[in-house]
């Protein structure tokens, strides 16, 4: 998956201090890293899968 272009987004509830991570949405997948490494590995999923992979952090 190439998200060389996929703009980034932090949630609005994150501070500078916290550990965060990071949302891109392309036409086909979402992908979910560290916004600390940003170059570092990522999850993709479909959107299926992110449902269900957030519904599984609650």
């Amino acid at each position: 998956m190439d998200l060389t272009t996929a703009r980034w987004r932090k949630s609005s509830r994150s501070s500078d201090t916290s550990n965060c991570v990071e949302l891109a949405r392309t036409d086909a997948t979402a992908a979910i890293r560290d916004s600390k490494n940003p170059t570092g590995p990522t999850l993709a999923f479909t959107a299926k899968g992110l449902t269900a992979f957030l519904a599984g952090l609650k």
